[in-house]
């Protein structure tokens, strides 16, 4: 059995591979990494961008709109946990964190695209139960800003680091 899901997690892995399921796959991936398990988006975007330069818009797009996507339900994990802690604890935490993403509200959220801490923004901004559709909107915004930032930059400041 163990031999078989290991099989056909390769199958899966190889199909994402294929140029044909490159904006797939960059949607998949950059779903998976805004959620709160660690992986980064970014190689796969510059990979396909290099391996297809016309790639460059659709690539970003499909990988802001997964990304965007990936937080979204990471909203939601935050979101569904404060329900269960309120409802076992009967009283909210209050720290200094809490109180900073209080105060910026949903705009906080422009900062989910940054490393290590951008996932559980998107998590914390559920759990405080900040409106959804303002901060996907910020979500959104700012993780565009970073594909297009880091995918240009990677591509056209430093062309001869990335191969042919």
């Amino acid at each position: 059995m163990e031999q078989s899901v290991m099989d056909a997690l390769a199958a899966v892995l190889a199909f994402f591979s294929l140029p044909q399921v490159g904006l797939p796959a960059i949607f998949v991936i950059a779903l998976v990494s805004a959620t709160l398990l660690p992986l980064g988006s970014e190689p796969a975007v510059l990979a396909l961008v290099k391996l297809e330069p016309t790639l460059f818009w659709p690539a970003v797009l499909v990988a802001t709109a997964g990304n965007t996507i990936g937080g979204a339900i990471t909203w939601g994990m935050g979101y569904g946990a404060e329900r269960i802690y309120e409802g076992r604890a009967h009283h909210s935490p209050a720290n200094k964190a809490l109180r900073w993403l209080e105060r910026f509200g949903p705009r906080a959220c422009l900062l989910s695209w940054l490393p290590v801490v951008g996932d559980p923004l998107c998590a914390v901004a559920g759990w405080l139960k900040l409106p959804f559709w303002p901060c996907l909107l910020y979500m959104g915004i700012g993780k565009f800003l970073r594909y297009l930032c880091m995918t240009a930059l990677l591509l056209w400041v430093f062309p001869g680091q990335w191969g042919a």
